[in-house]
């Protein structure tokens, strides 16, 4: 498409929001990473500027015990080859949402029955719908705009702890992308620095081994007017140092849907590529340096047929 609608032209959902479904064809299952085209990607290819590469994963194993109790972290065993001339290995117990990584389609529907663009949870469990192979098959490449939640509350004179519940809502957002100094441009990686990756970096292990029963994490704000924000905004994709791009808690409560978790519109409705758990810290700290705040990002997600998630592998380059 070469305009998207507006959030408020799009159709009422019939459980709340708007739905951003059948905009790239009924059967589309690639979303808001449609709108990576080649001519954007070979315009985005033109800010690498200096050739100096910033990795955006954290290590295997960073987040330990994993943040959320019900996944593992990976173990490594390195084999010796028979007769001693080198080695092999092998990872097991690789759970991708433990650590830096996309979730995809598949992952949060825009109700508990049906996800993006129609697709049902049997179309998930059959690997017909929405799975993350479709995003390797694509490539994710494009503008990557860096907002710095730290610096930008600090300009705003107001107190922020990135261990704490923070709702970042319109008006941070703006506040940020105006002190970055860019300029929303469709099919943009919007890359949301909170500092938490830092903070759990420097955090004592007693409080790293209590957070998985109750973690608290700053995000985007639960509401309608972030989710219209960033729709307008016509991002391909948004991602953070934060367990869930969102503020955390949310409520998944039946009430407050679709909004207490705004995985249902982003993810379920708007069909849109969110990273969880990336390393944004070294580049914040260049951007504040420079005064440069976007650059050219590729990810490569992995090519694993019927896959829910997939670690990042990600890398911006300035």
């Amino acid at each position: 498409m070469n305009r998207l609608p507006d959030y408020d032209q799009l159709p009422p959902g019939p459980h709340g929001g708007r739905l951003g479904w059948g905009l790239f064809g009924a059967g589309d299952d690639l979303g808001l990473v449609n709108l990576l085209t080649p001519e954007r990607v070979a315009e985005a290819a033109k800010l690498v500027r200096r050739g100096v590469g910033f990795s955006l994963d954290v290590p295997h194993g960073t987040f330990a015990p994993p943040l959320n109790s019900a996944r593992g972290n990976p173990r490594h065993h390195v084999i010796a080859q028979p007769g001693g001339i080198g080695f092999d290995d092998v990872w097991d117990n690789v759970y991708p949402q433990a650590g830096s990584q996309w979730d995809s389609l598949a992952h949060i529907g825009y109700t508990r029955e049906v996800y993006y663009n129609g697709a049902t949870a049997e179309d998930i469990r059959a690997g017909r719908r929405n799975t993350v192979d479709g995003w390797a098959r694509h490539g994710i490449a494009g503008r990557g705009v860096l907002l710095d939640i730290p610096a930008t509350m600090r300009e705003l004179g107001r107190d922020y702890d990135p261990g704490e519940t923070v709702e970042l809502g319109v008006a941070e957002l703006e506040a940020a992308r105006e002190l970055s100094g860019v300029d929303y441009r469709t099919g943009d990686i919007l890359l949301i620095h909170t500092g938490f990756g830092s903070w759990y970096r420097d955090a004592p292990p007693e409080v790293r081994k209590a957070l998985p029963r109750g973690l608290r994490a700053p995000g985007l704000e639960h509401s309608e007017d972030v989710c219209r924000y960033l729709w307008n905004a016509h991002v391909a994709a948004v991602a953070s140092d934060t367990f869930a791009v969102e503020a955390w808690p949310a409520d998944t409560s039946e009430a407050r849907q679709p909004f207490g978790f705004i995985h249902q519109m982003l993810i379920g409705s708007f069909g849109m590529a969110l990273g969880e758990l990336w390393w944004l810290a070294d580049l914040a700290a260049d951007c504040a340096e420079t005064g440069v705040y976007e650059g050219f990002l590729v990810s490569a997600p992995t090519q694993a047929p019927g896959g829910i998630a997939s670690a990042a592998n990600a890398v911006l380059f300035k």
